[in-house]
């Protein structure tokens, strides 16, 4: 089934943190296998001096981590022209995309984004992966980061870090995803296309703030986190954990997955335990209040790329139903949406990563934006 066959174009979607859980359990299982067609990544840092936050806060150094695959290549003019630039959702890393149903989709030869033509860039957001974030020591000392602070890290790392002055494309899943609107908007002439996945064009709001005020509220009102001081991790990372994994995939999914009373406790109790054994209270926290100050929606019209926005109907997070998308993508000259119909290849919020139910369009958006 190709993409058109399972989209529906400016269909409603939307999607937000990206697959909390998914992510999660990306970096749980610390995957970072390179698919047998593609070279391995290459790893580094970039240190920003002095980094001034929205807050007003700043960061004498703040990391940040990334992986690059291929390498630059720049015109007569000294123009970027193969650069692609890919963000991880909310509790992810660049790691996660080091992966048979992404990289292993898009990164090989003649594939999509093939590694030997482009310039792929997998940076780690502040606050997480590699990346300067509170569980480093400075525990809820560390600066109050929002989007607008991640994408401005982001930029830093491509001009300054990796003299890069152009990108092919920018696109990311969930809060990358969300990332890649601010980019269009901050910069508008920065990239020739967009591809945000599972996300929105809107401040965070209905379903998708509570729930993330519900994992908020139970860390910081729980005794145990102890003012983000505790030694081991606080009881309300539980809450958290099975908040997560109950918002990230579908209910099909979920049924099937676990069909029985007895199979439910037991899969929900494993990836409980795999997140208390391997996350940590502050980063959750912070990565899920660092979406405050995410509003693309007043300045949308800036953007001028061509922007191909992609959701799947299945994604919990943000339901299909509230039309956001289909509205939103009407002000943009060059936008264009598509919502994958559910099927037993989506995964919910997770079907981002699931690169083969969007890859035709991807191909479709390089040719377009020329």
């Amino acid at each position: 089934m190709t993409g058109p066959e399972m989209a529906c174009k400016i269909a409603p979607m939307q999607s937000m943190v990206r697959s909390l859980a998914l992510s999660i359990s990306l970096t749980v299982a610390a995957i970072v296998v390179s698919a047998a067609d593609y070279p391995a990544p290459t790893e580094g840092d970039f240190t920003i001096r002095d980094f001034k936050f929205q807050s007003a806060e700043t960061l004498p150094e703040l990391r940040i981590h990334y992986r690059t695959l291929g390498k630059p290549e720049k015109d007569a003019q000294g123009k970027t022209t193969n650069a692609v630039l890919i963000m991880h959702g909310t509790t992810g890393s660049g790691a996660q995309f080091i992966r048979p149903e992404f990289g292993g989709e898009l990164f090989g030869k003649d594939q999509p984004l093939d590694a030997t033509r482009f310039f792929i860039i997998l940076p780690d957001g502040i606050g997480h992966g590699k990346s300067s974030k509170p569980s480093d020591g400075m525990h809820a000392k560390f600066p109050r980061y929002g989007y607008l602070d991640m994408v401005e890290a982001q930029y830093r790392l491509l001009t300054d870090g990796l003299g890069v002055n152009h990108a092919r494309l920018v696109m990311g899943t969930s809060m990358g995803g969300m990332h890649s609107w601010l980019w269009g908007e901050l910069h508008p002439d920065f990239m020739d296309a967009l591809m945000p996945l599972a996300s929105l064009p809107t401040q965070i709001s209905g379903r998708n703030r509570a729930w993330r005020r519900m994992v908020i509220d139970a860390i910081r009102n729980d005794p145990a986190w102890q003012g983000g001081e505790y030694k081991t991790q606080p009881p309300s990372m539980r809450t958290a954990a099975e908040m997560l994994w109950f918002m990230s995939s579908n209910p099909l999914l979920r049924q099937k997955d676990a069909p029985t009373l007895a199979k439910t406790d037991e899969v929900l109790d494993k990836f409980v335990e795999q997140i208390m054994k391997t996350d940590d209270a502050n980063d959750v926290l912070y990565a899920l209040e660092a979406s405050h100050d995410y509003d693309p929606g007043p300045n949308v019209e800036k953007i001028r790329a061509p922007l191909l926005a992609i959701n799947s109907a299945d994604d919990l997070i943000n339901p299909p139903e509230l039309g956001i998308l289909e509205r939103e993508i009407k002000r943009l000259p060059k936008g264009r949406a598509i919502v994958i119909p559910m099927s037993d290849r989506t995964r919910g919020h997770g079907s981002h990563t699931i690169a083969v139910l969007w890859k035709d369009e991807l191909m479709k958006l390089l040719g377009e934006s020329r």
